[in-house]
């Protein structure tokens, strides 16, 4: 990705931090109802406010989640 934006990002204590074509931050591992992991929910809000965030300054982009705490918030420009 060619665009020249921030390599860290903190929202709400959680620093996401720019890999390649996307952001990512670690936190707690949580489990769903069906015991996937899953990050923990302020993570997640957190990582929505960063893709609100990217969204005013002009860049696409969607969130996702791997395991062990981890989400990404992938630039889709």
């Amino acid at each position: 990705m060619s665009l020249d934006i921030p390599k860290r990002r903190t929202v709400d204590g959680f620093t996401f931090t720019l890999d390649d074509s996307c952001y990512e931050c670690r936190g707690a591992t949580y489990h769903d109802d069906d015991h996937d992991q899953v990050p923990e929910p302020k993570l997640q809000q957190a990582a929505s406010k960063l893709q609100a965030l990217l969204q005013s300054e002009g860049i696409s982009s969607e969130i996702e989640h791997g395991e062990k705490g981890w989400i990404e918030v992938y630039l889709t420009d």
